[in-house]
């Protein structure tokens, strides 16, 4: 595959993105609809947690507007390796309101108000949603500011209905259809339907991924097998869900594409770390896909593009896929708005001058007191990142709610090298056997 099909380590849209052209009012709004029903609050709260990353994209003069407050150890410990001021960005916590998107949780909690007077303070700011939703394209209007990276206009409501439709697990299936995009045989169906759905293609495929049609990051799925079918509580007849062909796999792989008004473009691939089939972390680039199965995951994310190109998209997506035991290749979801890899990518990219470096997120388990302790272990094993040497382990979000599961991005100059970047961490911080 030629280096122009892939434009390595090319930081045009990162630039655009996160570049230095005014302030960003950068809106970590994890509570939204386009992921999961908004009544799913315990699921929203966790994934609110890791807003903290969103720090990484920021410079001096920006506004982040965070779900859960950020601790005073990682605000230094990120503007320090980003080599700007602390204090020169302004943090506003806005706390989850029941049922409402984060956009619309600023007005509840009374922080529209201050919220207009810091963007009176910045000429020429510009709202970053991660998730382009109805409530922050309403907020972008009642600011008077233009959605990153719409210029002149706001994204008209039609395609912000079909971002939302494109975030279904059934919308996605619809239109990879017309695209002429493989997926594994599936069926979508009502709550009132699922048992029986299940069941008939069951009949036809020893085992099945039973999936919500709207959910992120594996949250909610089962699997069923016709010898072991587990006994699943009953769902609401008007939920809607996907019947799908579990596809026996080697690998779960996902790329990241991105429109322009000039088209659609993949910035980088990766393989996705799975777990009962949540994603728990990534590694990039890929390595051990052939070529031309890289490049039809490749094609296919540029096709998905054009197509959201065409309902009025500009942004982020990604197109995650799995390659089966014999080597082909079943899409299984895209995901239209900013998502767990992109910021990780946006700060590789920021921090690493020259050369293309390989980089992976993942969870390092270990029970330690703070944040601050952790460090110490990473700096006493010469594992932590400095800019100057373009190779270490970066503490991606700040300390986990459940005091353990601390989230990391790793960066190395190859894959062998990253191995053993990750290797040392995760005997770095593996808990002291008594």
């Amino acid at each position: 595959m030629s280096e122009h099909s892939w434009r390595a380590g090319d930081r045009s849209h990162t630039a655009a993105e996160h570049g230095e052209r005014a302030p960003l009012v950068i809106l970590a709004n994890f509570v939204s609809p386009l992921a999961v029903d908004l009544s799913e609050r315990s699921v929203l709260r966790g994934w609110s947690e890791q807003a903290a990353r969103k720090l990484w994209l920021t410079r001096p003069g920006d506004v982040l507007i965070t779900p859960a407050p950020l601790s005073d150890a990682f605000r230094r410990y990120a503007f320090e390796r980003l080599g700007i001021p602390d204090g020169s960005v302004t943090v506003v916590t806005v706390p989850d309101a029941p049922l409402l998107p984060t956009a619309q949780a600023l007005a509840a909690h009374g922080l529209l108000e201050p919220l207009r007077a810091l963007v009176r303070e910045r000429p020429g700011a510009c709202l970053l949603p991660t998730a382009l939703d109805a409530a922050s394209v309403a907020l972008a209007g009642e600011l008077g500011v233009p959605v990153v990276p719409y210029e002149t206009s706001p994204p008209p409501p039609a395609t912000v209905k079909a971002v939302a439709r494109l975030n279904t697990k059934s919308g996605f299936r619809a239109v990879a259809h017309e695209l002429g995009i493989r997926l594994p045989y599936g069926r979508v169906c009502t709550g009132a339907e699922l048992f029986r759905v299940t069941d008939e293609v069951l009949s036809v495929h020893e085992r099945v991924v039973v999936k919500p049609d709207r959910s992120a990051g594996g949250h909610g799925l089962y699997f069923v097998t016709r010898d072991d079918r587990t006994s699943q509580p009953m769902p609401s007849v008007d939920t809607h869900w996907v019947v799908e062909q579990y596809v026996g796999h080697t690998t779960a792989v996902s790329a990241q594409g991105y429109v322009t008004a000039g088209g659609a473009d993949v910035l980088y691939d990766g393989e996705m770390r799975m777990s009962g089939g949540s994603f728990v972390g990534y590694r990039s680039p890929l390595d051990d896909l052939s070529d031309l199965t890289r490049a039809e995951l490749a094609d296919w994310t540029r096709v998905l593009g054009r197509h959201l190109g065409a309902e009025g998209y500009r942004g982020p997506y990604s197109l995650d896929a799995v390659r089966a035991q014999d080597g082909t290749l079943h899409a299984l979801e895209c995901n239209v708005r900013r998502t767990a890899t992109t910021t990780a990518h946006a700060l590789v990219t920021r921090l690493v001058h020259g050369g293309r470096p390989v980089w992976s997120t993942g969870v390092a388990g270990a029970s330690l007191p703070s944040f601050d302790s952790v460090l110490a272990r990473l700096t006493g094993s010469c594992l932590d990142f400095r800019p100057a040497d373009g190779e270490g382990v970066l503490l991606y979000t700040d300390r986990p709610v459940n005091g353990s599961g601390w989230r990391y991005v790793a960066i190395a100059a190859d894959h062998s090298r990253l191995a053993s970047l990750e290797g040392r961490l995760a005997a770095t911080l593996k808990p002291a056997v008594l």
